[in-house]
């Protein structure tokens, strides 16, 4: 999250400075336009953290930066020799950039293991994401360097491969075991206690949603009677329709967290008459710039499609502006919903986006423009992309009969 010790003030939303401190892909295109001009804002976003909340996005889209910018990552392996999150925010960049063979960023890491006060969890990170080949070798200076350390590390790897001893929390009682009759059975008896329910709440939500939990609702809640118990909300939600007749009488209930649980169900399914609200809802937000929750509001209006076209300004204006980036897919699905007139550039921004969910709607989505499907390749081939995005990518490039222009210029989405 942000850093306390300056004011959380976002530059303009239109400014290079302001788009790279969202994480939009927008600001990534213009970056590349002019990459002198463009460093020092990369950097400050390694240095200072400017995600809304710890859901963000930012290592890969920073990562790829300074890689597409062709800018030293001597300034990143400086950082790690500050404080721990900032040591942790340069540590998560350039791993990524090893990946994409950095020698220097790779070098750097293992440097740090050496000497740097935060190397327990950079070692773990290292041993987390790169080829065992890359830090195998450093077993001696972790037994050495664990001598002086007051607190055994939690984490297997890399520890007990060299040989350390680490700390072992006590097993949390599985269910998964159980079928979702024997589930349902364990949270209906009224003599289990809270953690084994809280089990078989955690078990059920792998599995297909089972109506036979939506009479035990009322029972699931903490013995002080205050909220409901963990997983409940959740397995809830996975029920979707099913719990709508049920919510009704949940959402009249005196119990607090019983009505709150009601009224999210019936919500998230709005009738006709509640679109006007709903539509009132996300303006309301837009007023208060309440960057957190509002993707809840926008996939409810999302639901109505195109009769929700009143959201559609307040959709975009969200989209341009949030800082809160995990919450932009959100947006657009919801303006694909609703209204797609004017999308095809903000999908082939997308493609640029911090977040991996961006990212694949861009890639669904976005026109075949050589642009588009030139930077789609890049994404198919980038070593420090994510599984899902690679593979999505190599499909769209399949069903694009293969090609995989270079793009010839870039143009700002309308």
């Amino acid at each position: 999250m942000m850093s306390e010790d300056f004011e959380m003030s976002y530059a303009d939303a239109e400014s290079v400075e302001g788009l790279l401190q969202r994480g939009r892909g927008l600001g990534a295109m213009r970056a590349a336009r002019d990459p002198w001009g463009s460093g020092a804002f990369v950097y400050d976003g390694i240095r200072r953290d400017w995600r809304w909340d710890g859901t963000d996005d930012r290592s890969l889209y920073l990562a790829r930066l300074l890689q597409d910018l062709d800018l030293s990552p001597g300034p990143v392996v400086d950082q790690l020799a500050g404080e721990e999150e900032a040591c942790l925010r340069a540590c998560e960049v350039l791993l990524l950039l090893a990946l994409a063979g950095s020698g220097g960023a790779r070098e750097g890491l293992r440097a740090y293991v050496r000497t740097g006060a935060h190397w327990v969890s950079v070692l773990e990170l290292m041993s987390a994401g790169w080829p065992l080949e890359w830090w195998v070798d450093l077993g001696g200076v972790a037994r050495a360097r664990m001598r002086a350390e007051t607190e055994l590390p939690w984490c297997d790897e890399p520890w007990t491969r060299f040989g350390i001893e680490v700390r072992r929390s006590v097993p949390r009682p599985s269910l998964t075991g159980l079928g979702t009759g024997e589930l349902i059975a364990v949270l209906a008896d009224p003599l289990a206690h809270d953690a084994r329910k809280v089990e078989a709440l955690r078990a059920l939500n792998d599995r297909e949603p089972s109506e036979g939990l939506i009479p035990l609702v009322p029972s699931l809640g903490t013995r002080d009677g205050l909220r409901p118990l963990p997983w409940l909300g959740r397995a809830v939600e996975r029920l979707g329709p099913l719990a709508v007749a049920a919510a009704r009488g949940w959402a009249r209930e005196e119990r607090p967290w019983l009505a709150r649980l009601g009224a999210e169900v019936l919500a998230d399914h709005p009738r006709p008459e509640d679109l006007p609200g709903l539509v009132n809802e996300l303006v309301e937000q837009w007023a208060a710039r309440v960057w957190c929750g509002s993707d809840r509001t926008v996939r409810r209006l999302a639901l109505f499609g195109p009769a929700a076209a009143a959201a559609v300004p307040y959709l975009r204006r969200f989209w341009l502006h949030t800082p809160h980036s995990c919450e932009r897919a959100a947006y657009l699905e919801a303006l694909a919903s609703i209204d797609r007139d004017g999308l095809e550039g903000v999908y082939t921004e997308a493609l640029w986006d911090c977040e991996e969910r961006t990212r694949l709607l861009g890639i669904a989505s976005a026109p075949p423009s050589p642009e588009a499907l030139g930077r789609i390749a890049v994404l198919r081939d980038d070593p420090m992309e994510t599984d899902d995005v690679r593979a999505a990518a190599r499909a769209r490039v399949l069903a694009s009969g293969g090609r995989s222009p270079s793009p010839a210029s870039r143009s700002d989405p309308a």
